[in-house]
């Protein structure tokens, strides 16, 4: 793969991993109906491409197991940002995890933020501001704002475990087990919540199935080969650029205009995540890729 097509594929795994908040809306079904399909389909895909390419698959164990915890705990809080606030709302909230990933760097002993770092916690916390109208819970997009909040702090939390898992085990591995522990913990979640709601109709069952394969097994496979030959910079400025890929795509598909709230809100908080980037390493990176693996 040469340097331009690395690119090339790096932009169209973001824009997969906007595209899918948009599922958010198209999909009647509880959140953890929702995640429950889409990590069973994605394992089977990452199941796919790594008996194509060759890929050695170890066997699960307790982390990987509390890692499919945490991974479903951040998609349904996800999904829910997204029912409750619209797709902007999930999509700018969720984009503050990597200031998350500093902070938790910080309480781990392992701190490169500085006060550039502390500087990004500021400015994401202002946009987060920006994005709430006011603070009754019975407003959908305080909910949403939220929701996504929970999403990008437990994302946080599993990209920080990840990154000691990256230098043992490949990338595709580590993700297929985490989707597999993610269904297994949702299967009693969602038989309890949901019931028969759960159940989709056959144009839902399509959408997951696109969901699952192109959004997921599809985009994390991009994602990986692309860091092959960019650096975790690169990788990580584009990635920054989801939220913009996946409201643009919820203006043109879903006709979801963002007002001036949101836009203001969304400047800033895009901007501290850029600035939070700065400071990630190669292996920070290719973890952040591994626990994007139902998202991104």
């Amino acid at each position: 793969m040469s340097h331009a097509s690395a690119l090339a594929a790096l932009h169209v795994a973001v824009a997969l991993f906007g595209f899918a908040a948009l599922f958010g809306k198209w999909l009647a079904l509880p959140a953890t109906a929702i995640v429950l399909a889409r990590t069973i389909l994605a394992a089977a895909t990452l199941a796919a491409v790594a008996r194509v390419r060759n890929v050695p698959l170890g066997r699960g164990d307790r982390r990987l197991f509390v890692n499919g915890a945490i991974l479903a705990a951040h998609w349904v809080a996800f999904f829910a940002a997204v029912q409750a606030g619209g797709v902007a709302i999930a999509l700018l909230g969720y984009a503050v995890f990597p200031v998350f990933v500093l902070v938790l760097e910080h309480r781990l002993g392992d701190d490169r933020s500085g006060v550039r770092g502390w500087a990004s916690a500021l400015l994401a916390t202002l946009g987060l501001v920006a994005l709430v109208p006011d603070l009754a819970w019975t407003n959908g997009a305080t909910r949403g704002v939220v929701l996504a909040v929970a999403s990008a702090f437990t994302f946080a939390w599993l990209a920080v475990r990840n990154r000691a898992l990256v230098a043992k085990r490949p990338a595709i591995d580590i993700a297929l087990w985490q989707n597999l522990f993610a269904a297994a913990c949702l299967v009693p979640v969602t038989i309890a919540i949901a019931g028969r709601a759960a159940l989709p109709t056959p144009t839902e069952l399509g959408l997951l199935i696109v969901l699952g394969t192109l959004c997921t097994g599809v985009s994390h496979t991009l994602f990986i080969a692309s860091m092959r030959r960019l650096s975790a910079h690169t990788a990580g400025v584009v990635a920054a650029l989801e939220p913009v890929y996946g409201i643009a795509l919820a203006a043109l598909l879903l006709h979801e205009m963002p007002n001036a709230r949101t836009i203001v809100g969304g400047v800033v908080i895009v901007g501290a995540a850029l600035e939070a980037t700065r400071r990630v390493e190669v292996g920070d990176a290719t973890a952040v890729s591994v626990a994007s693996s139902p998202r991104e």
